[in-house]
């Protein structure tokens, strides 16, 4: 059974996150659908439902994520943990590409987290490229 948050937790969370993706910064305006309030370390391996342990997602990078903390870095081919937005500041792990549609792990974390997360995804590469060109995109 799923767990339902309070109203005020989640109104936190996504004003925090600024209504983006905290993974792939996809905006819940420019998108027109609401992210999902993840579970940092999941539930299912003890995570707790409280403020420092949570974050906003898309639906695809939530559902891509599911109960991982960990995912191969695909150039070293090492086992390294995901990127966790209460514990760690996107920029270092994580730059646009030149003409801001893709992202890019610049470290083992984002490298992994680019991967298992697929925020690359062609349908929201062609809507970042469409958000780029009414200048929206990328976030600050």
């Amino acid at each position: 059974m799923a767990l339902k948050l309070p109203d005020d937790v989640v109104a936190v969370v996504r004003a925090r996150a600024q209504h983006r993706c905290e993974y792939c910064q996809t905006s819940e305006f420019l998108s027109g659908q609401y992210c999902q309030v993840d579970h940092i370390m999941p539930r299912a391996l003890g995570g707790a439902s409280t403020l420092d342990n949570l974050c906003l997602a898309c639906v695809d990078c939530n559902r891509f994520k599911l109960t991982l903390v960990q995912a191969i870095d695909p150039e070293t081919q090492v086992l390294a943990p995901l990127f966790n937005p209460r514990a760690q500041a996107w920029p270092e792990h994580f730059a646009w590409n030149a003409d801001g549609v893709r992202v890019v792990g610049q470290t083992a974390i984002g490298r992994a987290t680019v991967d298992a997360l697929k925020m690359n995804r062609p349908l929201v590469v062609a809507a970042r490229s469409a958000w780029v060109s009414i200048g929206r995109h990328p976030p600050d």
